[in-house]
């Protein structure tokens, strides 16, 4: 008692020395708590708590002296000064309220059937956001979905634009049930993922053989020693504490870990999509071969928090355009070679792209997605070079053609007539003469002459027009952060988290155990550890550790 009050700083109350007085104190566990109780026949209750360097005092008005009155008893609550000078406590009457409200929200937000429901409503989100065609303009939504035939008997245009379904995953349905599931996360972390690895790694030592017993694993070994156990945990990989003659021994904390990461990882994975829809520009551009475009021409944003950097000044230049073909003539490849221009006219990259191998800088991404055909180069008559500007042709299938005509006749006649001229792809130009008969096919490059209805023309050079798509997607670094922490706490998460407790009574050992996974495994492997403890030769009690 000397050391514990060298430890803890009482205020004691004096009481006046009167007959059948009754004084005691308690001490908790913990040794900054202690109770002082003081009882008077006649007199008061008083009860002194003290917590720290915190101090309240509690008074109760008894009966009288030899419980002769009749007097009905209550009670009084009075708040003592801290000793160290500290204000008083907030009343409990004042403070429930507004402890008891988020204890609430967090209730209902942690509850698993809502996040299941919220899940289930993303997922129908995104589906729909797959059927409805996104980005497209109000005209073509008033046209798709009429509201004099709508889809499933309800569903029009008027939906698709007032809740923003033409652009889905930024719309506020979409985020607002996105925001809803993190919250939902985040409680369940709070609530009850933090306070299962807190209760986790507490040392819990049990000090009753039946409660040992009562564990999922149990058995008992003979003529054994508590610390030879202990030694063979160790060596096992557990982490072991030894008070006395008990035992406390785990491993796979790092499973109790893991699902918070899990949570911690798909919070990342809808911060970054969120950014990514929301705060992302987007635009694409077919351009011919030697002509230029600002980058900033062409991003358009995709949601609320877009916002444009100094990169979009960028000019980029295409200096080349050109494919490669698989040995049956169809285009395997195509390739461009691009050049970056800052405001100073200073060329500050160079790099050819194509496709799944795109371009990067400050920022924004371009991507070779498509091409087409802008022009034919030929020679006629040994005058030129003249540029025909080539048309795509609307064919069946996915086919492309282009095709472009080269008067021979007089302008300004009303019947004008020439050589048509039809091109597949940049290997070969198939051309006819006036009347629409086939008259030959030449190669771009090959400077080989063709006469047409007396005309001759070479076909010097096809101009290809690269398709690109350019995309600013801030979100891309934190969702790949995500998917790469979920893949790792994953992986984690299967660790079993293995409690064992054991108790040295007299020369038998009590050892009992419980795992949250692999519970099919764990009493063999008990049994495996449990067979390398060995015999005690000698009778006599073993040494047990002090506490």
């Amino acid at each position: 008692m000397n050391a514990l009050n060298a430890r803890i700083l009482l205020s004691k109350i004096q009481l006046q020395n009167r007959r059948n007085d009754l004084k005691f104190r308690s001490q908790f566990s913990s040794l900054r708590n202690s109770l002082l109780c003081s009882v008077k026949n006649g007199g008061t209750l008083t009860l002194t708590l003290y917590h720290g360097s915190r101090k309240t005092v509690f008074s109760e008005l008894r009966t009288s002296e030899n419980k002769k009155s009749s007097q009905a008893p209550r009670t009084i609550k009075i708040e003592a000064p801290d000793p160290a000078g500290a204000p008083p406590p907030i009343k409990k009457g004042r403070s429930w309220k507004l402890k008891g409200f988020p204890k609430k929200v967090l209730s209902i937000l942690s509850n698993l059937p809502l996040a299941i429901a919220e899940m289930f409503a993303l997922a129908a989100l995104m589906a729909l956001g797959t059927f409805v065609e996104q980005g497209e303009a109000p005209s073509f939504y008033f046209q798709k979905y009429p509201e004099d035939n709508p889809v499933l008997g309800f569903f029009t245009w008027r939906w698709i634009l007032t809740l923003g379904f033409d652009h889905m995953f930024s719309s506020p349905v979409f985020l607002g049930t996105l925001i809803l599931l993190g919250a939902s996360l985040m409680a369940c972390t709070y609530t009850t993922q933090i306070p299962l690895v807190k209760v986790a790694r507490r040392w819990s030592f049990l000090h009753s053989a039946d409660s040992i017993r009562k564990q999922e694993y149990s058995d008992t070994l003979p003529n054994a020693s508590v610390q030879d156990l202990g030694v063979i945990l160790m060596g096992a990989g557990y982490e072991v504490f030894l008070k006395g003659p008990s035992l406390y021994a785990f491993r796979g904390l790092a499973g109790r870990v893991a699902p918070i990461g899990v949570h911690l990882a798909l919070l990342l994975i809808m911060a970054g999509g969120t950014i990514s829809a929301a705060g992302s520009f987007r635009g694409s551009v077919t351009v011919p071969q030697g002509l230029n475009f600002v980058v900033g021409d062409v991003l358009g944003p995709s949601g609320f928090l877009s916002t444009p950097s100094e990169s979009f000044n960028t000019e980029v230049h295409v200096n080349r355009f050109s494919m490669d073909y698989y040995e049956s003539g169809e285009v395997s490849q195509f390739y461009s070679d691009l050049s970056l221009i800052d405001l100073n006219g200073e060329e500050v990259m160079r790099e050819t792209i194509s496709v799944n191998h795109p371009l990067r800088y400050g920022g924004f991404t371009i991507y070779q997605t498509d091409w087409s055909l802008s022009a034919l180069q030929v020679m006629k008559d040994d005058e030129g070079p003249f540029n025909l500007a080539l048309a795509p042709l609307q064919i069946n299938g996915d086919k492309k053609l282009y095709g472009t005509f080269l008067p021979i006749s007089d302008t300004d006649s009303t019947n004008l007539k020439g050589i048509s001229m039809l091109a597949r792809d940049m290997q070969s130009i198939v051309l006819y003469d006036q009347e629409g008969k086939f008259a030959g096919v030449r190669r771009p490059n090959s400077k080989l002459p063709i006469e047409i209805d007396g005309v001759k023309i070479v076909v010097l050079e096809a101009i290809g027009s690269t398709g690109l798509e350019l995309k600013t997607d801030p979100g891309v670094p934190i969702v790949y952060a995500g998917f790469g922490v979920l893949m790792l706490t994953t992986c984690i998460s299967f660790l079993s988290h293995s409690q064992i407790w054991a108790l040295q009574d007299g020369t038998t050992v009590v050892i009992g155990g419980k795992t949250n996974r692999a519970k099919g495994e764990f009493p063999e492997d008990m049994n495996y550890l449990l067979d390398q403890v060995p015999e005690l030769v000698d009778s006599k009690q073993p040494r047990s550790i002090s506490g």
